[in-house]
């Protein structure tokens, strides 16, 4: 074989490598991560269940309803405490998350109880206009947290 063949067939090869579909990425989740934004922000929510490690504590956040603003903050208030904190959605990046998920994170730096059990990077389990339901498996002890926020009507 000439050397012309040789760098034509290679030059032939690297072309077809390179043509790709560019326009879907199985692991772009830029769209479902929207409309979670959007669903999570159409209203204010209550948590209607949190179980930490198998023990039922949603009477920790009985009365607060929580607001998901757009420029991030999160607001949890029971008329009398207002509480601040911060809240996103991303592409789960850790090491103990598949590459392709989609994390629900909330932070508080206070009170102690919503600090200890709401800031997490939560997995998101479903999702509906009226329900988000979110798990969190501890990486200290691997309980595992489930928490669930519903529409207020």
């Amino acid at each position: 074989m000439r050397i012309e063949q040789i760098i034509t067939i290679l030059l032939f090869s690297l072309a077809i490598v390179s043509c790709s579909n560019d326009d879907t990425n199985p692991n772009d989740n830029s769209m479902e991560i929207k409309e979670i934004k959007t669903i999570a922000q159409s209203s204010s929510w209550k948590i209607t269940s949190f179980i930490d490690s198998g023990v039922d504590e949603t009477n920790h956040f009985t009365g607060y309803t929580f607001t998901f603003n757009s420029d991030g903050t999160l607001e949890a208030t029971n008329g009398i405490n207002t509480y601040m904190g911060t809240w996103s959605v991303t592409n789960g990046s850790s090491n103990d998350d598949s590459s392709d998920d989609i994390d629900f994170n909330i932070f508080f730096s206070s009170p102690a109880n919503f600090n200890d059990d709401l800031s997490e990077d939560w997995d998101i389990v479903s999702k509906s206009s009226t329900k988000i339901e979110l798990m969190h498996i501890s990486g200290g002890n691997g309980g595992t947290d489930t928490l669930t926020f519903e529409k207020i009507s």
